[in-house]
């Protein structure tokens, strides 16, 4: 292994280690905004592995390319699932309707 490749593992390892340590303590109530700053930075992602699929500067780089579009598409799709999921147990339900005609019934 070169140097380079030696120091990009690294870098990745401590990239890895410092993200699961700031997502694992972020409290529930921000779980929303962040998905909505993580779905941006995705769909960044999603446009540069376009571009790298439609460079055509060699099969490796647009199988590579075409590998990313799949893998940024599902991380973006899923990141919107579940911030429509986590916005969706926010929502207020609808009252029984025998529970509305006890509070009228009961105020004098």
């Amino acid at each position: 292994m070169s140097e380079i490749t030696i120091t990009q593992f690294f870098v990745f390892l401590l990239a890895a280690f410092v993200g699961f340590q700031s997502i694992s303590r972020i409290p529930p109530l921000l779980h929303t905004p962040l998905m909505a700053a993580t779905n941006a930075i995705s769909g960044i992602s999603l446009v540069g592995s376009l571009v790298l699929a439609g460079a055509h500067e060699g099969l490796a780089s647009t199988i590579l390319g075409t590998v990313a579009v799949a893998f940024a598409m599902a991380n973006v799709v899923g990141g919107f699932l579940i911030t429509d999921r986590m916005l969706a147990m926010f929502k207020r339900g609808k009252a029984p309707a025998g529970q509305n005609a006890a509070k009228q019934t009961d105020t004098p």
